[in-house]
C-alpha cells in the first residue's frame, strides 16, 4: 500500500508543479518524461544494481579517507579534541572542511574541476537534450554552490534573457557544494546522501522546465568561457591563503547558524508551550508539511517526524536536521532513511534565496534581477519540489 502511496505521491508533486507553472501551455513534456526517466534509472543504478551499489560505497569510502586525512592536520593543533571516544560535531563535521574546501578550490585554480564539470554537463545536454549552458550550471551549483556557481558564470548570466536567468535562480535553490558532502556522510547513510545529489540536478532541471518553460534557440544555446577570462590569476599561494581564510569563515557561520538557529527554535517553543504544552515549531510545521512527508510512503508516525525535519530544514538549514536526526536515524525504517536524507540533502531553506538575490543583484540589469526578487515564491517552490521528488524517486527503491 505504502508503494502505490509513494507513486501518487510523485504524482501529485508534479500536478503541482503543472498547476502552479507561469505558462503551462509551453510545458515540454516529452524533456519532463526524458529526464524522470533519467532519474528513475539513476535510482535503480545506484540502489539496487550491484555496480552502482558498488560505485556509491567506493565514494562513500573515498569521503571518509579524506576526512582521516583532515583530522590529522585537526590532531596537530587541538590532540585532545581529536583522540576521544566520539568527537564533537564541531570537531568531526565542521573543522575538516578546513582543508575540504581548499581542496575543491585547488582543483578550480588548476582548471580540473571546470573542465570536468563542463564535460559532465555537455553529457548531460546531450542525453536529455536540454539547453547546454542549463545543463552545465546543473553540475556546477551540485559541486560549488549558488555562491560560487553564480559568479563563476557572470558573463553568461549577464547576456541571457531574464526568463533564463530565473530559471537559473530556480534551480540555484538546489545545489550544495561537494565541499559540505563528507559532512552530509558523517551524519546521515553515505548511501542515500551520495544518490540524492544526481537526482537533484536532474529534478533541477525537471522542475524549471514545468515551472518556468523557456524556449532557448539554436543561437542563444551555447556556452561562455567561464569568468569571461577576465581576471587575471592570482599567485597560487596567495589563492591558497585565501582558500583557506574563506573556509575558516565557512566554517564560523555554519557553527554560527547551527547554534543561533537551534537557540531560537527552543526559545520560541518555550514560548508556545507556556499557550499549549504540544504547541511548539516543530509540531506546527510537521502539521503543515504532513501531507507532503505522507505522499512518501511514511506511515503516520514516520511521516510526521519527517514532516517535523522538513518544515525545520526550510525554515533553517540542512545542519540542524542533520543534527537532529543523527542519534536516531539509525533506528528509522529504511526508507524513512532513504525518504528523509534525500529531502535534507539541498540548501534549499529560505536563507539560500538571500544568497542567491544577494549574487544576482551585482550581475544581471536591473530588469533581471525585478524579475529574479519578484519571483522568490517560484524560487522556493522550485527547491521544495526537487527534494520532495528526490524523496520520492529514491524513496521507491528502498524499503
Amino acid at each position: 500500500m505504502y508503494l502505490v502511496i509513494n507513486i501518487i505521491g510523485i504524482a501529485a508533486f508534479i500536478g503541482i508543479g503543472y498547476a502552479l507553472s507561469r505558462d503551462r501551455k509551453a510545458i515540454d513534456w516529452k524533456a519532463v518524461g526524458v529526464l524522470f526517466g533519467l532519474n528513475l534509472f539513476i535510482a535503480w543504478f545506484l540502489l539496487q544494481f550491484p555496480v552502482g551499489r558498488e560505485m556509491v560505497s567506493i565514494a562513500a569510502d573515498g569521503f571518509v579517507w579524506v576526512l582521516n586525512i583532515s583530522y590529522k592536520g585537526i590532531a596537530f593543533a587541538f590532540p585532545d579534541w581529536v583522540n576521544v571516544p566520539q568527537m564533537n560535531f564541531f570537531t568531526s563535521v565542521l573543522l575538516p572542511l578546513l582543508m575540504i574546501i581548499p581542496l575543491f578550490d585547488i582543483m578550480t585554480y588548476t582548471g580540473i574541476l571546470p573542465f570536468v564539470l563542463q564535460n559532465i554537463g555537455r553529457g548531460l545536454a546531450f542525453i536529455t537534450r536540454q539547453p547546454k549552458f542549463e545543463s552545465v550550471f546543473a553540475i556546477e551549483m551540485m559541486f560549488l554552490g549558488a555562491s560560487s556557481a553564480i559568479p563563476i558564470s557572470r558573463v553568461q548570466l549577464s547576456r541571457m534573457k531574464s526568463a533564463r536567468n530565473l530559471t537559473i535562480s530556480m534551480m540555484s535553490i538546489s545545489c550544495v557544494s561537494a565541499a559540505c558532502v563528507g559532512a552530509y556522510t558523517q551524519m546521515m547513510p553515505a548511501e542515500f546522501v551520495l544518490t540524492a545529489l544526481p537526482m537533484n540536478i536532474v529534478n533541477a532541471l525537471a522542475v524549471v522546465n514545468i515551472l518556468n518553460p523557456v524556449k532557448v534557440t539554436a543561437e542563444e544555446d551555447t556556452i561562455e568561457k567561464l569568468d569571461g577570462g577576465e581576471n587575471k590569476r592570482e599567485p597560487f599561494f596567495s589563492f591558497l591563503n585565501g582558500s583557506i581564510i574563506g573556509a575558516g569563515h565557512v566554517v564560523m557561520l555554519v557553527c554560527a547558524m547551527v547554534i543561533g538557529f537551534v537557540a531560537l527554535v527552543n526559545l520560541i517553543d518555550e514560548v508556545l508551550m507556556n499557550i499549549s504544552p504540544m504547541f511548539t515549531l516543530e509540531n506546527a510545521l510537521g502539521t503543515i508539511m504532513f501531507p507532503f512527508a505522507f505522499l512518501l510512503g511514511l506511515d503516520s508516525s514516520e511521516a510526521f517526524t519527517v514532516a517535523q525535519f522538513m518544515g525545520t530544514k526550510i525554515v533553517t538549514n540542512e545542519f540542524v536536521v542533520m543534527l537532529s536526526a543523527q542519534p536516531h536515524v539509525s533506528e528509522y525504517s529504511r526508507h524513512m532513511q532513504a525518504v528523509l536524507t534525500a529531502f535534507v540533502t539541498s540548501f534549499a531553506n529560505f536563507g539560500t534565496i538571500g544568497i542567491i538575490t544577494g549574487v544576482y543583484r551585482d550581475i544581471v540589469d536591473r530588469e533581471t534581477f525585478e524579475l529574479i526578487a519578484g519571483n522568490v515564491k517560484y524560487i522556493m517552490l522550485s527547491g521544495i519540489l526537487v527534494s520532495l521528488l528526490s524523496a520520492g524517486l529514491v524513496g521507491l527503491f528502498v524499503w
